[in-house]
Parts: C-alpha cells; sequence; structure tokens
C-alpha cells in the first residue's frame, strides 16, 4: 500500500498538514521476509525539512515498487526501468523483500 499524498511538517495555508511532500508505504504478506523498517526516519528537525516545510522523502518509492514487481512477480528488471517507470535508472531497486 502507498500513497503519493504527503505531509507538511507545519501547518500550512488551510489550516491542515496536507500536500507536503515525504509520505509513507507499507508492504504486507506472508511471504515477506523479517526485516522491519526500510528507509530513514529524517526527523522533523528544522535543518532535515525538505523545502523548510515538508517531511523530507528518504527513499524513492519506485525503487520499493521495482523490487516488488521484479522479485515477487518476475517483471524483467529493463522493463521495470524502461517502460514500466521510464528513465527511473536512478531510483534503485530495492530487494530481498521477499
Amino acid at each position: 500500500m502507498a500513497t503519493e499524498f504527503g505531509r507538511t511538517a507545519r501547518i500550512n495555508g488551510t489550516g491542515g498538514t496536507d500536500h507536503g511532500t515525504g509520505s509513507t508505504a507499507l508492504v504486507l504478506g506472508g511471504g515477506l521476509k523479517p526485516g522491519g523498517i526500510i528507509g530513514n526516519w529524517p526527523t522533523l528537525k528544522q535543518t532535515a525539512l525538505f523545502e523548510n516545510r515538508d517531511v523530507a522523502p528518504s527513499l524513492d518509492l519506485r525503487g520499493l515498487f521495482k523490487g516488488v514487481l521484479g522479485e515477487h512477480m518476475g517483471v524483467d528488471r529493463g522493463a521495470l526501468e524502461t517502460t514500466v517507470f521510464p528513465d527511473s535508472a536512478t531510483a534503485k531497486m530495492v530487494t530481498g523483500l521477499v
């Protein structure tokens, strides 16, 4: 499960914390290897905020999706980097999940 709907670290102009950058994804299932959290928690310190207001992203989710699609579903890595996620060679595949 993933969402592109990030959160701000401070209240924004509409009185909420919506429409930020950093978000979350959960990978669940019996076929997963134990391992816990992937990525880094950037904290909410002022110096760690993205653009001085948002929770900073610490993982390109395309890499997570590449890992699941490649290792679990057998999608060819070349297709993942050119067809499924064009121009995504910099998004390193997250491996070892399944």
